[in-house]
């Protein structure tokens, strides 16, 4: 899946695409190939579905998908597809990478060498006491800290490295944190 840069357009089918119920990364890339692009494969989903054949899609809107890009516009963030120039090489080289990626800030913490640190929302103090010595000393050896953005450790792992570089994950996205 090579993207020299998709359109707005073309990013809002991949962004409709993803968002559809029961569609991975995986059932993303195989309906882009079967179909040759989001919008055909948006607009073959119902007939599967109607067919029975396979698990059950339920197709995201359109609507919902507007309001997440313009959620993400009134943030500063904005969306960068699989194989365009920004997307971050270490996500390249998962099995699975996610099609799309919302990115606010320095983009350029994308690429830096990076260590995840999650744990429990309900962390102990000696937990969190860790969790800071660990995010300092990692960011100060050169690492960005990715972590989710729960309450705990996620959070003290973030406000750690705040000063050296860290990466909030939302896997649901803007919509569904």
């Amino acid at each position: 899946m090579s993207n020299p840069g998709l359109s707005t357009e073309q990013k809002l089918d991949w962004l409709q695409l993803i968002r559809c119920e029961n569609v991975g990364p995986r059932t993303f890339r195989t309906l882009i190939n079967r179909h040759g692009g989001a919008a055909a494969a948006l607009a073959a989903l119902p007939a599967p579905i109607r067919k029975g054949g396979g698990r059950q899609i339920q197709i995201a809107t359109r609507e919902s998908v507007l309001r997440e890009w313009e959620q993400a516009e009134k943030l500063g963030a904005r969306f960068v597809a699989l194989g365009e120039l920004d997307y971050p090489q270490g996500l390249r080289a998962i099995d699975a990478p996610p099609p799309l990626i919302v990115v606010r800030g320095r983009a350029e913490a994308l690429n830096r060498p990076a260590v995840a640190l999650v744990g429990s929302r309900n962390a102990s103090a000696a937990g969190l006491a860790m969790t800071e010595r660990l995010s300092r000393g990692l960011g100060a050896a050169g690492y960005v800290v990715v972590s989710g953005l729960a309450r705990g450790i996620d959070a003290c792992a973030h406000r750690a490295a705040l000063a050296t570089g860290t990466i909030g994950v939302l896997a649901g996205g803007l919509e569904r944190p």
